[in-house]
């Protein structure tokens, strides 16, 4: 697939959720396997270019907050690539995730749930994505939901790509997450 030369840029709205359970939703749901490769490798750095590979689909996101120290509002910027352009930029970066994500509708809302894989498995995070400001702010989170996560550093995908389960234990302990292997 030939990479697009014209980047799309949108504001994205969105809170993110500590799963208490697997939402039922999934259930015979397929989910899309994601690996997410984060620039630059410094693990001390929060990275805000994210390579992604979603099945056969490549991009390049930069991601910057419309408010600095709000993490529900951000500027994207994305730009389609190809697989040679994926794999020459990926090779950069040991900073990586995989993930299964299920899109559904929760409780009329529409949602993704993340499965993570690999090191990380056992963490189950629920986001959800608004239209304005008004409809997120006004949200009530499902009963599957547990603790809101939105503002918690260590929860953000650049800052979890390259890490373990137990890295992030104490933090999640801290929320009252129980580990979740699906």
């Amino acid at each position: 697939m030939p990479a697009d030369p014209h980047p799309a840029s949108e504001l994205e709205l969105e809170l993110t959720f500590l799963a208490d359970r697997v939402p039922d939703e999934v259930r015979g749901t397929h989910p899309v396997r994601l690996v997410d490769v984060y620039v630059p490798e410094d693990r001390q750095v929060h990275p805000r270019l994210r390579l992604r590979q979603q099945g056969d689909r490549f991009e390049l996101t930069k991601k910057l907050p419309v408010v600095e120290g709000d993490a529900s509002q951000h500027h994207e910027l994305t730009v389609t690539l190809d697989d040679a352009e994926f794999a020459c930029l990926a090779a950069a970066s040991g900073r990586r995730v995989e993930k299964d994500r299920y899109r559904v509708v929760i409780d009329g809302h529409p949602a993704e749930v993340d499965v993570f894989r690999g090191d990380l498995q056992g963490l189950v995070l629920v986001d959800f994505e608004f239209g304005d400001r008004a409809d997120l702010e006004s949200f009530v989170a499902p009963a599957c939901c547990g603790p809101d996560v939105t503002q918690e550093d260590f929860i953000a995908g650049g800052l979890l790509a390259g890490r373990a389960y137990a890295e992030i234990e104490p933090e999640l302990d801290r929320l009252g997450y129980t580990r979740l292997d699906v």
